[in-house]
């Protein structure tokens, strides 16, 4: 980019070379084209050392104007190139540097040039504008760099979400399942065998969850993969229900109004914070039995789940999930409450998620 440039201020500044100038001026030489070129050539390095751009744009420049009698240029062309790349890219002190130096070279050439006030103003003019567009550009660069930052952070967060879940819910299982397994063998070994099979069966799923969200993060290395499976939704509430099952525990799950599908990624919200509390209530609550609601309104779905477990205890502040399931609800603009249940009995996770009216979705 900065051969770029550079060839095309030299095909700016040719052009006083080869258009015919009027009878009473000297021709342009070959020797002062060459050294017009020698002006140019420090851009080529105009981002690597700016500052020592800048001074041998000014020397050359003085031996140009002091030891040739060449055309004039319309613009200081390679001056205005070199100060808005150190007010882009330099830190503080080469700025305070190259403001010094023009101060001093600008009066200087305008003195041996014309010596009139409009050249002097409408010099200082020209590199205060490259500067001030330098600055401007330097601007934009760090808000891009923290936009950047912001959405690699908040992918960072989610991956984070995601792995959570799926490491949370399936090691939960299993350590509920392979506790209960040694009872059951002696006492009714058609329930270990059923335990047994639930532990594989939750290692499995937990680790198809894993492959699809690292093939998600390989995407951009391999173009050409096959596409991704969709992200589990509300299809998979039955096979997670009965994973729950599995473990002891009685679910209930009922859902009331006007049933409709959601879009996927609110569908896919819906699932892990039913996964997340459920979780919950496998690992902390001691519970016999949850239920799980959702509840379709018009311009929202409203999730609950609800076990009759020992409740919040003093000191928890829910650890991980409960987060996750809050980030999850403001993501989409949404709610999310939790604590006891009714009268102080169990655990209580409510979660409103905005979604389109079914009217909406029909448009």
């Amino acid at each position: 980019m900065d051969i770029g440039i550079a060839l095309l201020v030299q095909a700016a500044m040719t052009m006083p070379f080869v258009v015919p100038r009027p009878p009473d001026l000297e021709p342009a030489t070959w020797p002062a084209y060459g050294l017009t070129t020698l002006t140019v050539v420090p851009l080529i390095w105009r981002r690597r050392a700016p500052l020592a751009a800048l001074t041998a744009i000014v020397a050359t420049s003085a031996l140009y104007k002091l030891a040739l009698e060449g055309p004039g240029q319309p613009l200081p062309y390679t001056g205005l190139v070199v100060i808005y790349t150190i007010a882009a890219v330099s830190p503080p002190w080469q700025r305070l540097v190259a403001g010094g130096l023009l101060t001093v070279a600008v009066p200087v050439s305008v003195w041996l040039n014309t010596r009139t006030a409009r050249e002097l103003t409408f010099s200082l003019f020209v590199f205060a504008a490259a500067y001030v567009f330098g600055r401007l550009t330097d601007a934009r660069q760090r808000e891009h760099r923290i936009e950047a930052e912001r959405a690699a952070a908040r992918e960072r967060a989610r991956i984070a979400r995601e792995m959570h879940d799926i490491l949370s819910h399936a090691v939960s299982l299993m350590i509920v399942q392979a506790e209960a397994g040694p009872v059951a063998v002696r006492t009714a070994p058609e329930r270990a065998e059923a335990a047994f099979d639930a532990i594989s069966a939750t290692g499995r799923d937990a680790m198809a969850q894993l492959r699809r969200m690292l093939g998600v993060l390989r995407e951009a290395d391999e173009p050409d993969r096959a596409p991704r499976e969709p992200q589990p939704g509300l299809a998979g509430l039955p096979e997670l229900l009965d994973r729950i099952r599995a473990s002891d525990l009685e679910v209930a799950y009922e859902s009331a109004g006007a049933v409709r599908a959601l879009p996927e990624a609110t569908g896919a919200s819906v699932f892990r914070i039913v996964q997340e509390a459920l979780t919950n209530v496998v690992k902390h609550a001691a519970a016999r039995g949850v239920s799980v609601q959702l509840n379709y309104g018009e311009g929202a779905v409203d999730i609950r789940v609800l076990d009759d477990g020992r409740g919040p205890q003093p000191g928890s502040g829910g650890g991980h999930g409960l987060i996750g399931v809050r980030e999850r609800a403001a993501a989409h603009g949404g709610t999310a409450v939790t604590g006891p249940g009714p009268d102080g009995r169990g655990f209580e996770v409510r979660v409103r998620l905005p979604v389109p009216s079914a009217a909406e979705v029909a448009r």
